[in-house]
């Protein structure tokens, strides 16, 4: 096994936020995913932070997470503003397909749980367009209701003897957070919480054009295809992460939380 290593991170709203580029953070991944390393990846953004403040046992599992991935902008900016000044945006729809790109290069198969059938079958199509190599161990959708014990047994052997290395996981926050640190040491692959990213590969929904995601506004433009779902989250967690925000600027005096020399000590597995 290898062992545990301490990666850079930026503390906004007092939870880790990974600062690695986004190429860094996916070798990461698939440095693990080779290992079969029994690692957690969160995909945060303001809703999953909110989320974590207001729900302590959720913030302990955002905060035990192995990687914690700065997907909305906001997190982007307050991580530059408090020290981190090189970070970018490392998104759910970027880590699926730059996974894909380097797990079929290395060799590493890939095992999706969560959503609906449909949209499996539809990703299942794309990824065998874009990814031709890409050795996809198995599909998996999950009813709605919670597994039975001789159930979640079943899933954890057939996802750990496909040999995966990967597994992406779209239940929604915070409920595939929770269900990948109880499977933490169970499933020996790297979990990655992807959520909504699943039906927009599908094509159900559109994925925002770049200028809009580079403005920090892709919220809105989730909001207008989707109005009534995320109405009440955008109006719950907005003006209170704001708020929270401004108070932690206003207090901090400290630079990134770790030390640079150790992100670039940690990068020298590269060379």
């Amino acid at each position: 096994m290898v062992g545990r290593v301490f990666l850079p991170t930026q503390r906004v709203l007092d939870f880790p936020i990974t600062a690695l580029r986004l190429d860094e953070q996916i070798r990461t991944m698939l440095r693990w995913a080779i290992a079969r390393e029994s690692k957690t990846v969160c995909v945060a953004n303001v809703h999953m932070l909110m989320e974590a403040y207001w729900n302590p046992d959720f913030g302990t599992v955002l905060k035990n997470a192995d990687l914690v991935t700065p997907d909305g902008m906001p997190l982007v900016w307050m991580m530059k503003l408090l020290g981190a000044r090189h970070q970018e945006r490392v998104p759910g729809m970027d880590i699926l397909q730059a996974s894909c790109v380097l797990a079929q290069q290395l060799n590493v198969s890939v095992f999706f749980i969560g959503s609906q059938t449909q949209i499996l079958s539809r990703m299942r199509e794309r990824l065998n367009q874009e990814f031709s190599n890409l050795k996809i161990a198995a599909m998996e959708p999950l009813p709605f209701r919670p597994l039975t014990p001789a159930e979640d047994k079943a899933l954890i052997e057939k996802i750990n003897s496909s040999g995966a290395g990967l597994v992406f996981v779209s239940l929604g926050c915070p409920k595939q957070e929770n269900w990948m640190a109880q499977h933490k040491d169970k499933i020996h692959a790297v979990m990655v919480g992807l959520g909504g990213v699943f039906p927009v590969y599908a094509g159900i929904y559109k994925r925002a054009p770049r200028m809009v995601r580079d403005l920090g506004l892709e919220w809105l433009y989730r909001w207008i295809q989707e109005p009534r779902r995320l109405w009440g989250r955008y109006t719950k967690t907005i003006p209170p992460f704001l708020w929270l925000a401004f108070k932690q600027l206003l207090t901090s005096t400290s630079l990134i939380s770790t030390p640079f020399r150790i992100r670039e000590r940690y990068l020298g597995w590269r060379d």
